[in-house]
């Protein structure tokens, strides 16, 4: 695989080059992928049909009436290289058969889906973090470095380890249920531009006075 990274400062807006039906992003996320190389969609999310060469293999949809997860994706987010979305269910591996071998013959009732994954806005994931499928991550969480998280994330949480396990809150409730209501990530891009200095602190107390006088 071509690495489609010329430096380790190189980040990719992912709403510029999303081609998958099936993922959906918000402005301003990005990735940073050099050390793994190759795409967002080719590197970071498994198993998803909706590129070129499963269109042209097979439709799920329309053949056999599937539901396909998809995955979900804010804005203001952050993935380090090497992140990893698991996605395609249970991948036609059924834990409740006799065997989890997914014969030919046996596909159509093999798969199962697992809902949608879901990450929020402002999430940063590390290095090698590995997603698995039908997770929801809050607004403003952060995932450790080589995590592999099989629970839902709170907002403004920070998990790591393997499985990933609950570190910390960032900030107390209170705090936490301010930026909740005043949702930054989607106030015009000229009030968040006069935000900068603001967002680039811990004073959220200034950035709900901001939102109180001018965007409330």
């Amino acid at each position: 695989m071509n690495n489609t990274f010329n430096h380790w400062t190189e980040i990719k807006y992912l709403k510029d080059s999303i081609k998958n039906p099936l993922i959906e992003v918000g402005e301003y996320t990005y990735y940073s992928g050099y050390y793994a190389g190759g795409d967002f969609e080719d590197v970071c999310v498994r198993y998803i049909w909706g590129d070129e060469k499963s269109k042209e293999m097979y439709n799920p949809i329309e053949d056999y009436g599937w539901t396909l997860d998809k995955i979900k994706i804010g804005k203001y987010c952050c993935f380090a290289s090497g992140v990893v979305f698991m996605m395609g269910g249970n991948h036609n591996h059924n834990p409740n058969w006799i065997t989890v071998y997914p014969f030919k013959n046996k596909l159509l009732d093999s798969y199962k889906p697992k809902g949608d994954t879901i990450v929020g806005n402002d999430v940063w994931i590390g290095t090698e973090a590995m997603i698995m499928p039908g997770i929801t991550i809050g607004d403003g969480a952060i995932i450790g470095a080589r995590s592999i998280v099989t629970k839902n994330v709170e907002p403004y949480t920070v998990v790591a380890g393997n499985p990933a396990k609950h570190i910390k809150e960032r900030f107390d409730k209170e705090k936490i249920d301010m930026l909740l209501k005043i949702k930054w990530w989607d106030w015009e891009e000229d009030h968040i531009k006069k935000c900068i200095d603001i967002l680039s602190s811990s004073d959220i107390d200034e950035l709900y006075k901001y939102y109180e006088m001018n965007i409330k």
